[in-house]
C-alpha cells in the first residue's frame, strides 16, 4: 500500500494520492475508505482520486466545493465550517471511494473580538486588519464585506459604490495645484 502526500507549506494546498491505497477489499469489489481531509475556510487543496473515477459527488457544496482538473486531478475548497463527504463513482455508477471532508476555521494569525453577542475577526498577517469571517455580527460582517467588494469592483474597473464604500475619487474630482 503506497501512501504520497505532499504539503506546499503555508499556501494551504496539498497533494493527497490516494489512488494507490487500495486496501484488499478494493480488489474484492469493496469501495475504498479513504483518509479524512481538512481544508481550511476559503482555502485549498489538490486531490487525486482513483484512476476508474468518472463521476464525484459532495454531500454538501455549502460547505465545500470540488473543481475537476485534469488526469482525475481535483481542486477542493473550504466554503463554510462543518464535514461533508465526498463519493467516487465508476463509469458504471459503483462506488468506489468515498472520504470524509472537514473544513475548520484558520487559526492562524486571526483574532476574534468578542463584545457580548457581537464577535469581530481581525487577520493580523503581521497587521491586524478587519476580516469578515463566518460567525461574526452581522452588521461588521456587512460592512467589512461590502468594502472587500467595493475595493475588488474598483480593482477590476467594474465600479464602486457597493455597501461601505463611499463614492470614488476620479481623476476630475482631484484638487487642483
Amino acid at each position: 500500500m503506497r501512501r504520497s502526500l505532499w504539503h506546499a507549506g503555508r499556501a494551504g494546498l496539498a497533494l493527497l494520492s490516494v489512488a494507490a491505497l487500495a486496501g484488499p477489499g478494493a480488489a474484492a469489489g469493496q469501495p475504498e475508505t479513504l483518509p479524512v481531509v481538512t481544508v481550511l475556510v476559503d482555502n485549498a487543496k489538490v486531490i487525486r482520486l482513483p484512476e476508474r473515477t468518472q463521476t464525484i459527488i459532495v454531500g454538501n457544496p455549502f460547505i465545500a466545493e470540488v473543481t475537476p482538473q485534469k488526469n482525475g486531478v481535483l481542486v477542493l475548497t473550504g466554503k463554510s465550517f462543518g464535514s461533508t463527504n465526498l463519493i467516487a463513482l465508476d463509469a458504471a455508477g459503483t462506488l468506489i471511494a468515498e472520504t470524509t471532508i472537514r473544513v475548520e476555521a484558520s487559526r492562524e494569525a486571526t483574532i476574534t473580538v468578542q463584545r457580548g453577542l457581537e464577535r469581530e475577526s481581525l487577520s493580523c498577517t503581521p497587521n491586524c486588519q478587519p476580516s469578515a469571517q463566518l460567525g461574526d455580527a452581522a452588521g461588521y460582517f456587512g460592512t467589512v464585506s461590502g468594502q472587500a467588494d467595493t475595493r475588488r469592483r474598483l480593482a477590476t474597473g467594474g465600479g464602486g459604490g457597493g455597501a461601505g464604500g463611499g463614492t470614488p475619487m476620479t481623476a476630475s474630482a482631484a484638487p487642483d495645484h
